[in-house]
Formats: C-alpha cells, structure tokens, sequence
C-alpha cells in the first residue's frame, strides 16, 4: 500500500501523507512524495497542491527515526526534491497548500515551511525538537529566521519547545487557524480560488520571489527587465498576458488558459 493518496479534482491535486502511526517519513516514502510533487509541477492542467497529513493527530513529526534505526541513513538519497519530495524540488511555479492537521516537528515542520501557505487545524502543534536528540534542522535553520522574527526563530531552533496553533498565528508561521472538521474545506475553498487564477503569473511570482530572496533589489529587478527569468519571460509573451488587458478594457472576467 503506498504511503501517499492522491485526490485529483479538476486543476487541484490533494496529497495525503497517510503513513501510520505517525505519518514519519523514510527514504521510499520520501522517493514517492517526489515522483507526485514532481508530476504536479510538470502536469499542465494542474494549477495547486493541497498536502496534508492522514488521520486526525499527526500532518508529519519528520524523519522516521525507526527507519533509520534499520539502516535508512539521515543523509542518504531522499529522491527528487530532496526530503518529502518538495522543499528542494527545482522549478516548482505552483502554488501549494499546506492544511496541517495536527502535530508537525521536525522535518514535518520543514515540510509544512516548504509550501507557499499554511493552514493549521486548531490542536495543531510545532517543534524543532533535532536539538534534543543531538542533530541539527538543517531546512528550518535556513528558512525560519527569513520568515519570523530572528530572535524567535532562533529560540525555536536552541530550544526545540512546544509551540501551539495560536503561537504560530503570532509569529506569521501559518495563515489561518481552522476548525479541525473544517480543515480541508477550506484548503479546497483557497485552492479553488487560486485555481481560478492566472498560472503563468503565479509561475514568475514564485520565480521572481525565490530568485530575489538573497538578492539586492535592483539586481533582482533588472534580471526581470533582462528577460533572465524564464517564467517572467514567457508571461509577458503570453496570450494570458493580453487576456487580462482585454478583460479590463472590457469589464468582464479574464479566462486564463496558461498559455
């Protein structure tokens, strides 16, 4: 039985990590969620990517410790996109969702922080806890202190306390607190929304903003004005880019095709 379900509904493609006990993640597991993340990045007719996690107490607590034990090494080949097939998958100009359904540590957390939204169930929960167990969070070290404050992110990481939903709400981690039995409803209601939307921008939004992310604004800029982002480039040749104009000269709804 596969670790990860797959929901397919129009241009939207839900992914469940749906690994009991825990939803921990080892090397095969890992294989897996990059062959599906990665045949959503290169399916044309899919536009957004739910993921969340099986059952009601776990979205992901990381790497499956029991795994290793037998022999999976924490450094070994996680496949494409690095581990959970996501947060180093090359290219990835779609928007993506997480619904975090309940506790998420460790790389469970890093997996959560790889996605462009974050929608947390009310008794969902947080950690870094690798301190704890003399290991480092590689992927959290380096994206955390970009997304909260520093001095926050850095007592999260040299502590690896407990932090609930509402916590995260504070620090910006995660866009909404939801009622668990609402959870995915309203992942499917901000997925439709962003499937109803303009893919070849979401495509350079996403380029423009992991391009600029360690850049000074006016190289960013000028490697838009260049032509040197490819996204960028193909949006501005794009008959969805005429689309939008005509659509505002003439007071109705734009259709976007992605072309």
């Amino acid at each position: 039985m596969s670790p990860i379900k797959t929901k397919r509904d129009g241009a939207i493609l839900e992914v469940t990590l749906d690994r009991p006990k825990a939803n921990a993640i080892d090397l095969a597991t890992s294989h897996v969620m990059g062959e599906v993340f990665r045949d959503f990045r290169d399916d044309p007719e899919l536009r957004v990517a739910i993921l969340t996690g099986g059952g009601e107490k776990f979205f992901c607590p990381g790497w499956d410790l029991k795994a290793a034990a037998d022999g999976d090494a924490v450094d070994g080949d996680y496949g494409v996109g690095g581990f959970g097939g996501l947060q180093e998958l090359r290219d990835m100009n779609k928007p993506v969702i997480a619904a975090v359904n309940g506790i998420a540590c460790g790389g469970g957390l890093e997996l959560a922080l790889s996605a462009d939204m974050i929608l947390a169930a009310d008794h969902a929960s947080f950690a870094l806890p690798e301190i704890r167990s003399g290991t480092v969070a590689d992927a959290a070290s380096i994206k955390l202190p970009k997304r909260i404050p520093y001095h926050i992110a850095m007592e999260l990481l040299l502590t690896g306390r407990w932090f609930d939903a509402d916590e995260a709400r504070r620090w910006g981690l995660v866009n909404e607190i939801v009622a668990a039995d609402q959870l995915m409803d309203r992942a499917w209601e901000l997925a439709r929304l962003l499937a109803s939307g303009p893919p070849l921008v979401y495509a350079a939004i996403k380029e423009i903003v992991r391009d600029a992310e360690d850049s000074k604004f006016q190289d960013a800029m000028n490697r838009i004005t260049k032509s040197q982002l490819a996204s960028v480039d193909v949006l501005y040749r794009s008959d969805d880019q005429m689309e939008g104009a005509r659509a505002f000269a003439e007071k109705r709804d734009p259709v976007w095709t992605g072309k």
